[in-house]
């Protein structure tokens, strides 16, 4: 026991000069990280996703992981953080599978800081980080990729579009581009109600994490199984900033952030690590409030000396619909039998083709056929027909029928911009007022398409104020935090539903001549259609079956729910006036009884890029009373 002991008190004696040159050499960069002003820098503010708050003073780190920080009040403290960062790269912990050493854990903290404060090696044992080593040289970072895939809106976390980063090696090229690695942001569930997930989002309900994957399986995910068809913006950053890139990811591992819809999301947290590779840039100190992904990413392509290159990749149901277009209806409808099995290849109609026509023929089934696998997994015999389609065409002599899909004019990141101010006067029921209106967030069916996708209606937060002339003061007319409406037009090969969603209050004519704001809760389902046919579509028109509860105190019984029929188009007379049409009847039998009827027509022209006028014009009824509302405004976008 003696003996113990003695090699103990040993081992401490001859240890002590080392500990103690340690802690010398500890506060001596302490001391001097503090005379560079480190912690203030914007290079280390970044890397601790320290941002400022938005209505009071102060700020803190997005970051909500506690392994994220090494002091304990590092989120809040980064002089602190700093600090006990320094202190812990002097650990001799050894490197597994499951623990990494601080050095090799914040790596990119730690080269950051080893360049400002010029570190000893002989003072501060440098690390071999060989995990960090073997994942560098595997992704082999030669250049950067932002990636936008467009909206989809059956998928709540991609109600308006998605932002990742592709990790491009140096031997790749367009045709091997698709084994390149993405880093993405999402939220951490399994939810698709997205009723659910839109408040659970928006209060920040979820852990949002950094992931990685495969590119072809990105894109198999948008392209083939969401119909998303997928831009790709080429960066310019130069050899360190990549480096500082992927450092930075590494170290992000699994920290996790409470994910919210509108500003912590996906893009937000993208452009953060843009701000790593190159301060300069200070891309998210553009986006205090939310962070629309196609704002982002014109934020990014807005920069000058950033975007190399942008380039168009087209989706499956993308690549159909154009075969669908250059084909005659017969063999859309010969094609379509044949993709789902009513005939077969040798059936007499499809021997009577010309060789050019079975070529058109069993190209698009055979696309048509991939598509209905990604998205009906349990489609029967796919694969056997698949290979029966190839080997038939593959024996036809003639060139593919595959048709060029002409890259879009206008890019995602080229259309309006999502806040929208209106400002404009009107007159209902013989009362004149003015109005304004703010929607921060981010397209509906009248405002211009280009650049957007067609039939995709998806608003935050919309607030209409308006003061009558017979009035005292201004009064809120509508308030809106959630309106989703999809138009996904039918044929005979796509069978999509289209439906909406809107959440909020608006103003009620009541029968003793009130007009309360009642709480409503309005959805709906049904279909809509190319207009006038798929060949030369102007327009979409569409058919829904409505039902809305409202809730007020000034109904009798607190409450009135309702169903009923609505109808409307909307497409452009030109590229610049496009024309909006509905019309909704419901009758409300379950609580206050009464009957809800509108007929609107509502125009927009553009009068340059970010500024259009709107006129609406209504019919009304509500209970008895039946009145007219019109108004014309001037509409910006910011």
């Amino acid at each position: 026991m003696l003996y113990r002991k003695v090699l103990v008190f040993c081992f401490v004696l001859l240890s002590y000069p080392v500990l103690a040159q340690d802690d010398l050499y500890l506060r001596q960069l302490i001391q001097k990280s503090r005379e560079m002003h480190l912690a203030e820098r914007v290079e280390w503010q970044n890397l601790l996703h320290i941002k400022p708050y938005v209505l009071w003073p102060g700020s803190r780190s997005l970051a909500d992981d506690p392994a994220f920080f090494n002091a304990p009040d590092g989120k809040f403290n980064a002089q602190a953080e700093l600090e006990a960062t320094l202190k812990a790269f002097f650990s001799t912990l050894e490197e597994t599978d499951k623990q990494q050493n601080p050095q090799c854990r914040f790596v990119a903290r730690y080269h950051w800081l080893g360049q400002q404060l010029q570190f000893d090696s002989s003072r501060m044992k440098v690390q071999e980080c060989k995990r960090f080593n073997a994942w560098v040289k595997a992704i082999n970072p030669h250049e950067i990729t932002l990636v936008f895939p467009s909206s989809y809106l059956n998928s709540p976390a991609s109600m308006y579009g998605h932002t990742l980063l592709r990790i491009d090696a140096k031997d790749q090229d367009e045709r091997t581009r698709l084994l390149a690695y993405t880093v993405g942001y999402a939220a951490s569930t399994d939810e698709t109600n997205g009723l659910i997930f839109a408040y659970q989002g928006l209060t920040g309900g979820y852990p949002g994490v950094f992931q990685t994957a495969p590119y072809y399986l990105k894109v198999t995910e948008y392209t083939d199984m969401e119909n998303r068809d997928i831009w790709e913006y080429r960066l310019d950053l130069t050899a360190d900033e990549i480096q500082r890139l992927v450092m930075h990811i590494w170290e992000m591992g699994p920290t996790y952030f409470d994910y919210y819809f509108l500003d912590e999301n996906c893009a937000y947290e993208v452009l953060s690590l843009l701000d790593v590779a190159r301060p300069s840039l200070k891309l998210t100190d553009e986006f205090r409030w939310w962070a629309i992904p196609s704002d982002t990413v014109r934020a990014v392509t807005e920069n000058t000396n950033l975007l190399k290159q942008a380039i168009y990749r087209p989706s499956n149901a993308t690549v159909i619909m154009q075969r669908l277009r250059s084909m005659s209806p017969p063999l859309r409808s010969l094609s379509s039998a044949l993709s789902l099995g009513k005939i077969q290849l040798n059936d007499a109609s499809v021997n009577a083709l010309t060789v050019e026509q079975k070529a058109q023929v069993f190209e698009l089934s055979y696309d048509y056929i991939a598509y209905l696998r990604a998205s009906k997994s349990d489609w029967p015999d796919a694969g056997k027909l698949s290979r029966d389609l190839l080997v038939a065409r593959s024996a036809l002599n003639t060139p593919s029928a595959t048709p060029a899909i002409a890259v879009p004019e206008v890019r995602p990141d080229q259309g309006h911009k999502s806040l929208r101010v209106g400002l404009g006067s009107g007159n209902s029921d013989g009362v004149n007022y003015q109005e304004l209106t703010i929607r921060p967030a981010y397209h509906d069916q009248t405002d211009p398409g280009a650049g957007y996708i067609r039939g995709a209606e998806i608003q935050f937060f919309n607030l209409a104020l308006r003061h009558y002339e017979n009035g005292d003061a201004a009064r809120v007319e509508e308030f809106v935090p959630i309106d989703i409406f999809s138009l996904s037009p039918r044929n005979e090969f796509f069978q999509s539903l289209s439906w909406k969603v809107n959440v909020g209050w608006a103003r009620k004519h009541m029968p003793d001549g009130s007009e309360p704001l009642v709480a409503r809760l309005n959805g709906g389902a049904g279909y809509a259609w190319d207009a006038p046919s798929l060949d030369s579509p102007h327009a979409l028109t569409y058919a829904f079956i409505d039902a809305s509860l409202e809730t007020s105190k000034k109904f009798g019984s607190d409450y009135a729910f309702g169903m009923g029929p609505s109808v409307g188009v909307v497409g452009d007379v030109n590229s610049k006036w496009r024309v909006n049409a509905y019309a909704s009847v419901q009758r409300f039998a379950l609580g206050d009884q009464h009957t809800k009827a509108d007929l609107i027509l509502l125009q927009r022209y553009s009068i340059g890029p970010q500024t259009a006028l709107r006129l609406e014009v209504a019919r009304k009824l509500e209970f008895d009373l039946i009145w007219t509302d019109a108004r014309l405004s001037l509409q910006q976008y910011f």
